[in-house]
């Protein structure tokens, strides 16, 4: 079984971690550390990114630790953030696209998208977009969307109608961004290997975790039957932080680790961390590329693999 003692040596790499300040992305920031990567915890409130960032030192004193404010519910606060880190840095060996909210209800963007659709993947695309010539020019980098087992209840994003307009159900909305991730994910990867860029693009599923996401989902969405029943299915059988965390973990370090695979538990919801095939047939790709068009349409942003 792959544990957290088998990431490999971490020293001299750099890693981007979204919503460090809590939950997953704490974890997984708190494991590159451990294994001697420099960390950057992106958090929308900077006291909680320093909060999360003195909790990780405080276990880990020679760790290499920085915060980045990132609100991925504004591209202004997005491309500020990206401007920092390349100004910063000359390497991105590990980014994790991890921060995500649930099941809300209708709001939408600084930018007026969709709120779910906007923080999940748009804010993500738009950060990956300005990275990526940094993560291109790094040895070996590895870029992981965090996706979720509620992409089956989600259904592929329509140029049509991006934003549910009209059409709004919180859930529904959340299954349709986490799919979102799994699609955003696979066309980098081709895009990726069709201008053979040295960078990988691989995906990955916490399984069913028992994190704040969950509580704060009844929360926000006013607690409804299935609301509930999600929330005690996580409390009672959700895994810890620290082993839902291992399928992201696995899919960013594992020499093993390749693109084409969907890392997560090995029962769907629980279990050791491992890789099974993705499935992507014509109609999977068609939703990809309609993605990738709908999100340089609607952020204003090209993703720039065909030149890099």
């Amino acid at each position: 079984m792959w544990t957290a003692d088998e990431i490999p040596d971490q020293r001299g790499r750099v890693a981007l971690v979204t919503g460090a300040n809590s939950g997953l992305g704490f974890e997984i920031a708190r494991q590159f550390a451990r294994k001697g990567a420099r960390v950057l915890l992106a958090a929308r409130d900077p006291v909680k990114g320093e909060h999360a960032r003195h909790a990780i030192a405080a276990e880990l004193p020679s760790a290499e630790l920085e915060t980045r404010e990132l609100d991925l519910a504004s591209l202004e606060s997005v491309r500020a953030c990206a401007e920092g880190i390349v100004a910063d840095h000359r390497r991105i060996d590990l980014l994790v696209n991890n921060a995500g909210i649930m099941a809300v209800p209708e709001r939408e963007t600084e930018d007026g998208f969709e709120l779910q659709l906007g923080v999940n993947h748009l804010g993500h695309f738009v950060l990956t977009a300005r990275l990526l010539p940094l993560l291109v020019a790094t040895p070996s980098a590895r870029i992981v969307s965090v996706t979720s087992v509620a992409r089956f209840v989600g259904p592929s994003v329509s140029a049509a109608n991006p934003h549910l307009r009209g059409r709004y159900e919180a859930w529904l909305a959340y299954g349709r961004a986490k799919r979102a991730n799994l699609h955003f994910g696979t066309e980098l990867q081709r895009r990726l290997e069709d201008a053979r860029a040295g960078a990988q693009s691989l995906v990955a599923h916490p399984g069913l975790s028992a994190t704040g996401l969950q509580e704060r989902s009844v929360v926000n969405s006013g607690g409804g039957l299935s609301q509930r029943f999600f929330h005690a299915a996580a409390r009672c059988t959700g895994m810890a932080p620290e082993r839902a965390a291992l399928p992201v973990l696995r899919a960013a370090t594992d020499p093993s680790a390749r693109p084409g695979r969907l890392y997560g538990p090995r029962w769907g919801t629980v279990g050791a961390p491992v890789g099974k095939p993705l499935r992507t047939g014509p109609r999977s790709r068609r939703a990809a590329r309609v993605l990738w068009k709908v999100s340089e349409r609607e952020t204003r942003e090209k993703v720039a693999v065909d030149v890099l």
